[in-house]
């Protein structure tokens, strides 16, 4: 029996191993960058305050799920830079012709790595997430969860980014 169990335990370790399988979290965002600077991204859309955001979620998913130490610049192997080159809302539902009710909001970025010799380890161009949000008639509730939607749309990206 005891060996049943062994051999049982090497096939599952082989077959999990063998294809890809993974624990998340650790490792470097790339095998030559152990060190990374990330400017401000550059806010091309009409949401206020939309750089700072996107770029503190990317800092924060960095620092928690990799080994990849975030820097200043004279002192990082590469540099993250990018753009958020557009934030839209549309109407997801209507109470009537005049009254939505939920609203999705999307974003779109342009990123790439940049490392001390000029080179680019890594970009992405049009990359999009969005997230849906209920409309309030009462205007600082609404300015709320517009505002939620969007740090939910800059979180997701950092994971998504990040993950890759």
């Amino acid at each position: 029996m005891k060996d049943l169990k062994w051999n049982l335990f090497c096939c599952l370790f082989l077959l999990l191993s063998s294809c890809g399988y993974h624990f998340e979290g650790g490792g470097y965002i790339n095998d030559t960058v152990k060190k990374v600077a990330i400017k401000v991204l550059e806010n091309k859309s009409s949401e206020t305050g939309a750089g700072p955001l996107f770029t503190n979620a990317l800092i924060r998913e960095i620092s928690q799920k990799t080994d990849t130490k975030v820097v200043e610049p004279s002192f990082a192997d590469a540099v993250l830079d990018g753009k958020i080159r557009s934030i839209t809302f549309e109407s997801l539902s209507r109470s009537s012709t005049e009254s939505v009710i939920e609203r999705r909001v999307s974003a779109v970025m342009d990123l790439k790595m940049i490392n001390n010799s000029g080179k680019i380890v890594w970009s992405v161009k049009n990359f999009s997430s969005s997230e849906e949000y209920t409309v309030s008639e009462d205007k600082v509730t609404d300015e709320g969860n517009k505002r939620e939607a969007v740090e939910k749309i800059a979180i997701r990206s950092a994971e998504k980014i990040i993950s890759k």
